[in-house]
């Protein structure tokens, strides 16, 4: 079993950054690919970003390429998601996941998934 735990959501203004935590416990040594997804109010869940074990390769959703970096401390097990120039848009409960396999964009190949943290961008 792997136990995710997102921090540093809140409220922040158009424009703004924000840097997410997910520090995950557990049996880490099976830890692969992590990856950020979101789920916007009233819609499905959505791919955010994802990287390699090493981190050195890395996986972006067309929306936030550019603006977002994912990156991963394989010491502290621990992933981050940096989000700059954040829009109304961002507005989500952003949620961590890993899966034993390789990078991938789609929700139902994670096995293993945060309780979230609320994302709130003001315009």
């Amino acid at each position: 079993q792997v136990q995710l735990v997102e921090s540093g959501g809140g409220l922040v203004q158009a424009g703004g950054f924000l840097r997410l935590s997910c520090a995950a416990s557990g049996r880490t040594s099976s830890l692969y690919t992590m990856g950020w997804f979101r789920q916007p109010p009233g819609k499905e869940r959505e791919f955010v970003a994802a990287v390699g074990r090493s981190g050195s390769i890395t996986y972006y959703a067309a929306s936030v390429k550019g603006r977002f970096t994912i990156s991963r401390d394989n010491v502290k097990n621990t992933v981050y998601l940096q989000m700059n120039s954040l829009k109304p848009e961002d507005t989500a409960v952003y949620y961590c996941a890993t899966r034993a396999g390789g990078l991938s964009g789609r929700s139902h190949e994670y096995d293993y998934w945060g309780q979230g943290t609320q994302v709130t961008v003001s315009s």
